[in-house]
């Protein structure tokens, strides 16, 4: 939980294309990318800015306290323009960026790297190589069927987590979807 009137800024990183270079220049490659992308990050990131590979090729910072959603995505789109990691061809690799911020976009700092993740996504949809802001979800009533036994641990695991069932119901989607790649 984030303290109440705290600023945090969690930013997601995601290299674009990845699997391509792992199926063209092979794992030697991709790990070489991986490894300069978290070097290019962890030198051009702010002092104090925590940064975490989140797997595959996936990045997440997480700024320090006092760090403005403006002045985040400021930096973050410097960085992204500054990426200059190069693939075995000469072709430069890219990377798409999302970014949510507290208060405004969540409570927590998971509902924070989810919501930034949602932008990262938002912006791999919009065309690769860019740095997109969380925005206001629209929550949509559906109909749901889940088993008495479901719902009785979806429960538990929100008392447990100190969690709302809705957050964890959104968390579950969004790793499906992401699983199957929609």
């Amino acid at each position: 939980m984030i303290e109440s009137g705290m600023e945090a800024v969690v930013a997601m990183t995601d290299l674009d294309a990845f699997m391509r270079v792992n199926e063209e220049f092979g794992s030697d490659a991709g790990d070489r990318v991986l490894i300069e992308t978290g070097e290019y990050l962890r030198g051009a990131l702010p002092e104090g800015t925590r940064l975490y590979r989140c797997g595959g090729d996936q990045f997440a910072a997480v700024f320090p306290e006092g760090m403005e959603r403006e002045d985040a995505f400021l930096k973050m789109e410097a960085l992204r323009a500054g990426y200059a990691v190069l693939l075995p061809d000469g072709s430069p690799q890219t990377v798409t960026i999302g970014i949510a911020a507290a208060p405004d976009d969540g409570g927590t700092y998971l509902e924070l790297a989810r919501k930034a993740e949602g932008a990262m996504f938002r912006g791999k949809a919009a065309g690769h190589n860019r740095v997109c802001l969380a925005r206001e979800e629209k929550m949509v009533t559906k109909t749901s069927h889940y088993t008495v036994e479901q719902l009785k641990r979806l429960t538990k695991i929100s008392k447990r987590e100190a969690i709302g069932e809705a957050v964890l119901l959104r968390e579950a989607l969004d790793a499906l979807l992401k699983k199957y790649d929609a």
